[in-house]
């Protein structure tokens, strides 16, 4: 197949493209081109899910993907671990001793080679593709990418049978929206788009986060709860439809497991016994099971955010079941959103190709606990000492929690590292080798959407600056020096992009207008119908109870629970910067000057305690590290719990550590992800 040609550089045009990141708009995009070089990005208004609209970080990709300070160039280590000392060699140079390096590690053991990647880029090709040959031929040990979702993905899995819900678009004729655990202005643009629609048209929005967001600060109420209490929360909700016959009997009774199990709990959590646990008003919790259970229809956007705590899981579980109580699904503006994901006909063993294995089952590392990791030697339980690593599309020395022990790990002299990037990130300053990746505007990729129900292909709309090559040719490369002979290893981009949907999207019509409609039902789930084992909504899931854990949705404290250490005790949460996403887009002078400083939200009540002024400099600590920041007074902080707002590099930071410097590698209750907003610490004013 030949590749599609690349528009003449010479001339000024446009090009279709899709975002790359992680957040669930997954917007179209334009990419305007003049003599070869992206001169302007924006949204496709062709798109009807996203209507042209960018945010302001994806505004800014052509100065990122143009920046000075881009490596465009391989890049080999000459000073001591994470001395960010590099001297330019060829690529020639750099795979070769690669691949012997590789090949060497992998002649005793190739689990002792770890992969390291998330969500740098969604791309399915450039994310999920032959980065996975490569390590599948290789033996590598797996990994498992727990690091934003897993907790939330098993709670839908266990309940609704897989990551779906509503469509996005009908949240527009909803007259009730709760925006759960999203600050929708700065992580869900679109889904806010449509919730201002359904305002205007009369609906009522209620905000349920420990924080006073942007978002929460726009809708009608805001429920204000203490972090990983949500569970809590929407049991007492359950309570109250209950006692007040706020129930679909009929859509429970046809369309739904264990109704009769999780009646008895939920009658268990009166208002008073939530409100104990949430820190909320039980009047507050009254009235908003009284709007949800007589408003119809009534609809949940749910974000990631909930599942950040030891009950992730779980909450998400129970806040999952409230549309089948009401009958909320029979509309289709009515029933729950967390992600879409699971619409997508994906078919990752085409694209990752297992079969490589060849029956070999490597160990699996979960990305979360790699500070740990790191560090272990070989055991019987643990397998052979990770001697090489390879990370892309991830930044784990700022966004892995507890990085006090992720940087002893990246630091260790006996680590052979190899980071793809953009720039010298955190992490890229511990590499032995830096290989220069494409951004987006360079490099074939087709995705889905965890937001929409919408596929998007991205074309290359300037050739790979310097001498960057896409992440699926960078493998391609290393595959050939490690002598894999497999056909797969030959396929280029664009023919990844045709096999990650196969015949179940219409790749002429991606090519045509860079995004496809699936076909999914308004009301996927108004006759039942769900993707579970019995086909119905389940309440009580066997396969829970035959894992031996509970099968019904129920409250798990947190680990590090506010006031339980007089030590540490406020709990913080880390929610993202509005800014930046991830800690992608903090090296951009632009955004970080609009970010300002690394900063602590702060209750004025809180910080009077501790001598602390509006502005001022403190250190955030606990037993695991210590984190310079400034503390605002904004009013948005709730008394007991602090704010550390987003992943900046720690290189940018005060004292070379980021927010993540306190936040630990313990697990949620279900699918092993990370606590991030399960986390005790003390704040003190610090001298400037």
């Amino acid at each position: 197949m030949l590749p599609t040609p690349v528009p003449d550089a010479s001339a000024t045009h446009q090009v279709r493209g899709a975002c790359p990141h992680d957040c669930p708009d997954t917007c179209a995009l334009l990419t305007t081109v003049e003599n070869g070089r992206a001169v302007r990005v924006q949204g496709n208004p062709a798109h009807a899910q996203t209507g042209g609209v960018l945010c302001a970080k994806v505004s800014k990709y052509a100065e990122r993907t143009h920046h000075a300070e881009r490596i465009l160039t391989p890049l080999k280590r000459t000073g001591p671990k994470g001395s960010g000392q590099f001297t330019p060699v060829s690529w020639d140079e750099a795979l070769g001793d690669i691949a012997a390096r590789l090949a060497h590690i992998a002649a005793r053991d190739p689990q002792a080679i770890q992969p390291y990647s998330y969500a740098g880029t969604m791309g399915l090709v450039q994310g999920e593709s032959m980065d996975r040959r490569f390590f599948h031929r290789l033996g590598a040990s797996l990994l498992a990418r727990t690091i934003c979702a897993t907790a939330g993905g098993e709670g839908l899995v266990h309940t609704l049978g897989a990551k779906v819900g509503m469509k996005v678009e009908f949240f527009a004729e909803a007259q009730l929206i709760l925006i759960w655990g999203s600050n929708s202005i700065g992580s869900n643009l679109h889904f806010w788009r449509i919730a201002q629609q359904a305002k205007r048209d009369g609906a009522r929005l209620i905000c349920i986060d420990p924080r006073k967001s942007e978002t929460a600060e726009k809708c009608h109420e805001h429920l204000q709860l203490r972090p990983g209490t949500d569970a809590a929360l929407a049991l007492a909700l359950m309570h109250e439809l209950i006692v007040h016959d706020w129930l679909d009997h009929d859509y429970l009774a046809r369309h739904t497991l264990g109704w009769e199990q999780l009646r008895e709990r939920a009658l268990q959590w009166p208002p008073e016994r939530a409100a104990e646990v949430c820190g909320l008003p039980v009047e507050q919790i009254r009235r908003l099971a009284h709007d949800y259970g007589t408003t119809r229809p009534a609809a949940i956007r749910l974000n990631y955010g909930v599942q950040r705590a030891h009950g992730g899981a779980n909450a998400v579980r129970a806040i999952a079941s409230l549309p089948a109580l009401t009958g909320a699904w029979r509309h289709r503006a009515g029933g729950v959103l967390l992600s879409s994901s699971g619409s997508f006909p994906v078919d990752r063993a085409a694209l990752q190709r297992p079969d490589l294995l060849a029956g070999r089952s490597p160990r699996t590392i979960n990305m979360v606990t790699i500070g740990d990791d790191l560090l272990r030697d070989a055991s019987p339980s643990f397998g052979p000492k990770i001697e090489a690593l390879v990370v892309y599309n991830s930044n784990p020395v700022a966004v892995a929690p507890d990085s006090r022990q992720v940087v002893r790990g990246f630091a260790r002299e006996d680590l052979f590292t190899v980071v793809l990037e953009h720039f010298q990130t955190d992490t890229a300053d511990y590499a032995d080798y830096i290989l220069p990746a494409t951004t987006q505007l360079e490099h074939w990729d087709v995705h889905l959407a965890y937001g929409h129900t919408d596929v998007l292909l991205n074309r290359p709309a300037i050739a790979p600056q310097g001498q960057a090559r896409s992440n699926a040719q960078i493998f391609r490369d290393l595959a050939a020096r490690m002598g894999f002979t497999e056909p797969c290893f030959a396929d280029s981009d664009e023919a990844l992009c045709r096999q990650a949907y196969g015949d179940q999207v219409d790749f002429d019509l991606l090519l045509e207008q860079g995004f496809a409609p699936l076909s999914v039902p308004d009301a996927p789930f108004a006759d039942g119908g769900f993707p579970t084992p019995s086909g119905q909504c389940e309440f009580y899931s066997q396969r829970l109870a035959d894992q031996g854990l509970d099968p019904l949705p129920g409250y798990v404290p947190n680990h590090e629970g506010a006031g339980t250490s007089a030590d540490y005790p406020l709990a913080m949460i880390s929610p993202p910067a509005r800014n930046f996403l991830n800690s992608t887009f903090v090296n951009l002078q632009s955004l970080r000057d609009i970010e300002g400083r690394p900063l602590l939200e702060i209750h004025p009540v809180d910080a009077a305690a501790r001598g602390i002024a509006d502005g001022a400099l403190v250190r955030v600590f606990n037993d695991r590290g210590s984190y310079a920041c400034h503390a605002a007074l904004n009013g948005r902080a709730r008394p007991g719990v602090v704010n550390g707002l987003g992943v900046w590099w720690r290189k940018l930071g005060h004292n070379g550590t980021n927010v993540n410097e306190l936040t630990s590698q313990a697990l949620t209750d279900l699918g092993a992800g990370p606590t991030f907003y399960d986390c005790r610490v003390q704040v003190e004013p610090l001298a400037s």
